[in-house]
């Protein structure tokens, strides 16, 4: 779909801090607590090797956390409206990620998470 001018405000945004450019974005809405995201790392084959990954988070404030993939060391940390994570270099290579679930969030949480796609079928502006 084509960038919408709000959201290609908030892309310049979050490349002006991260100091990365992104060509995605990829629109998550979690309802309430009850949803969530299970462990993973971003290691989709059309995403840029090492490439950073933006997520900008609105709304319900959630617990984000990370595990070591070798020695399984967590660390946990609570993104709030308006908050931005930036993921750089070989992050992806040595953690996964998720958003546990929690019954004490009733309201819901909006992420934008940009992204640099490598592919013919996307432009890189």
């Amino acid at each position: 779909m084509p960038w919408t001018q709000n959201l290609l405000d908030l892309k310049a945004t979050v490349e002006q801090v991260s100091g990365e450019k992104f060509n995605s974005c990829l629109l998550n809405l979690y309802h309430d607590g009850s949803e969530g995201m299970a462990w993973h790392s971003d290691e989709e084959k059309d995403l840029k090797k090492d490439g950073a990954i933006g997520s900008l988070s609105f709304r319900a404030v959630r617990k984000f956390s990370f595990k070591h993939k070798k020695d399984k060391q967590t660390i946990s940390l609570m993104l709030g409206h308006g908050s931005l994570l930036v993921m750089k270099g070989t992050t992806q290579n040595h953690w996964v990620h998720r958003l546990p679930p929690s019954k004490l969030v009733h309201t819901s949480r909006v992420n934008f998470t940009f992204r640099m796609i490598v592919s013919n079928s996307l432009d890189a502006s």
